[in-house]
């Protein structure tokens, strides 16, 4: 905090004099190290104690004028916040919020949710993203956002939270407030980042909910931790640790890991240490038997990232904040998504029935595993289960046990456990079955088109005139085969399609209500 009223007192000197008093250096001994560190006889600075002395003392009073101008609007800003929030009660029966006070009975922390996030949570609330990456938006508080994932692969908000400090107790409290928010339900797994107030505070307030930590937040700090320290191997060793994570079983992890880091020299290194002491957390090799839906994805990252930047868009007072909030989640919530299945590609039954049953974002990254299934050999062993590997042996060997009784697959890859969608290599060993149709089991509602939360109109299932066609010929060819087993059955069917034909015509070329209200995709591919 320079003053220009201190000309004696150059800003870089001022600058260190700051730092030196902030460290409990007393005025006498910074005058002292001022004087050794520009090689100065003692006397020959061009200022005095005395100088030095004023300008500390000024600066201390600025700065607690300031804290107190600070904490009176801060003090403003909460209870304009609370008003707010007693407002919302008043439009919305379904808006909740929650408040605790300090000791001087002034605002801590406040959390609040709205009702159709709850509802939300009822149908989507397996997996839950708890992201505390941004402090700062106000008087440095500290920004806690839930959001959980719809079968469309976006995120929905789900409740937000305000806090004084990055406590155990305080992420306790947040926690508590947020599962009575969505109704006393508890999520299946949580996502976090690294913080160890908060992962002590969910192994104390959701001891049977799962703590994974994303490796998209392991990976945005190595930077920051390590490429000073290792230099030019900076790169070698983030590739090294890339490999840790993906390596199959927990104890090769840990063989491994002590190897690399006696390699680069980080045995003692703290942040090696809060990395190993989270290894139940982020690996890959121990958070595969985890649900987390599609939520450790870029494109889901992407979509939190967004939001939270749609309303960081400025340093804004609380209320004000507190209504960006709510537009921004009632319309991530709210929104239609956009339908855009990809066009068939293997011509598998299969992937025609998944179609009808999933949603677009869903059915899409099925059918990536319904493509790639087609480069892996099966080899059955005596035991009934088989060994599923790629052609070109491009990743590992996985072993598929099968009960045919049950209909039931289980893949040693266990990606149906972890997404919910069934991996290549299930799928393979299916086909070989002579399976025209997935298990019911293995289309989970959650990725199904009924789970919605706006509904999908039944005609933007097709979204591609291939599709229609495909569509249409094949309700033709089952018509034909039934036409042709009597002559009732064919004039019947000649009688009903002649004058079904006459009623087309009939009909206007373009709907113009449905042409104005379709998504573009849509009305383009309906188009003759």
């Amino acid at each position: 905090m320079p003053h220009n009223a201190y000309r004696k007192i150059q800003e870089a000197d001022q600058e260190r004099i700051l730092l030196l008093s902030k460290a409990g250096f007393p005025v006498n001994r910074i005058v002292k190290l001022l004087e050794i560190e520009k090689g100065l006889q003692p006397g020959q600075l061009p200022f005095i104690e005395k100088d030095v002395r004023n300008f500390v003392r000024t600066c201390k009073k600025t700065v607690q004028e300031n804290d107190a101008l600070l904490n009176e609007k801060r003090e403003s800003d909460a209870i304009e916040l609370l008003e707010a929030c007693k407002r919302m009660t008043e439009k919305d029966a379904d808006f909740v919020y929650e408040y605790t006070k300090d000791e001087n009975e002034k605002v801590e922390n406040i959390a609040w949710s709205y009702g159709h996030s709850a509802r939300a949570f009822a149908a989507f609330g397996d997996v839950v993203t708890f992201d505390t990456s941004y402090r700062s938006i106000t008087y440095g508080l500290l920004l806690g956002i839930w959001f959980g994932m719809d079968n469309h692969g976006k995120a929905i908000f789900l409740g937000c939270v305000l806090l004084q400090e990055e406590s155990a107790n305080s992420y306790s409290w947040a926690l508590q407030t947020f599962v009575r928010f969505m109704r006393g339900r508890r999520p299946q797994t949580i996502l976090t980042d690294l913080e160890s107030g908060l992962r002590d505070a969910i192994a104390r307030e959701l001891p049977n909910t799962k703590h994974v930590i994303s490796i998209w937040h392991v990976q945005s700090k190595l930077a920051s931790w390590f490429s000073t320290t290792l230099g030019s191997q900076y790169a070698e060793f983030k590739a090294e640790l890339d490999t840790l994570c993906h390596l199959e079983r927990m104890d090769e992890f840990e063989l491994k890991w002590n190897h690399v880091m006696t390699q680069f020299g980080l045995v003692a290194d703290k942040h090696i240490a809060l990395l190993f002491s989270y290894r139940d957390s982020w690996p890959l090799s121990l958070i595969r038997g985890y649900f987390v839906a599609q939520a450790m994805t870029a494109e889901y990252s992407k979509s939190v990232d967004t939001f939270v930047k749609e309303i960081l868009t400025s340093q804004t007072c609380l209320h004000v904040f507190f209504e960006q909030v709510g537009v921004a989640s009632r319309s991530v919530n709210q929104a239609a998504r956009n339908v855009q299945y990809m066009h068939m590609k293997t011509c598998m039954p299969i992937e025609e029935h998944a179609q009808s049953i999933l949603t677009p974002y869903a059915f899409n990254v099925l059918q990536n595993e319904m493509v790639l299934s087609l480069q892996y050999a099966m080899t059955e062993m005596p035991n009934g289960s088989c060994l599923v590997r790629h052609h070109k042996k491009l990743d590992r060997e996985c072993l598929i046990i099968w009960t045919p009784e049950d209909e039931l697959i289980h893949c040693s890859c266990k990606e149906f456990e972890h997404s919910g969608i069934l991996c290549r290599h299930s799928i393979r060993v299916l086909v070989a079955k002579n399976f025209f149709r997935l298990p019911e089991r293995y289309f989970p509602l959650r990725w199904r088109l009924e789970s919605s939360l706006v509904p999908v109109d039944d005609h933007n299932v097709l979204t591609s005139r291939s599709d229609c066609v495909r569509a249409f010929h094949s309700l033709a060819a089952s018509l034909l085969t039934e036409s042709l087993t009597s002559k009732e059955r064919f004039n019947y069917v000649n009688r009903e399609l002649s004058s079904l034909i006459d009623r087309v015509r009939d009909m206007p070329a373009v709907d113009d209500s449905a042409a104005n209200t379709a998504p573009s995709n849509v009305s383009e591919s309906f188009q003759c």
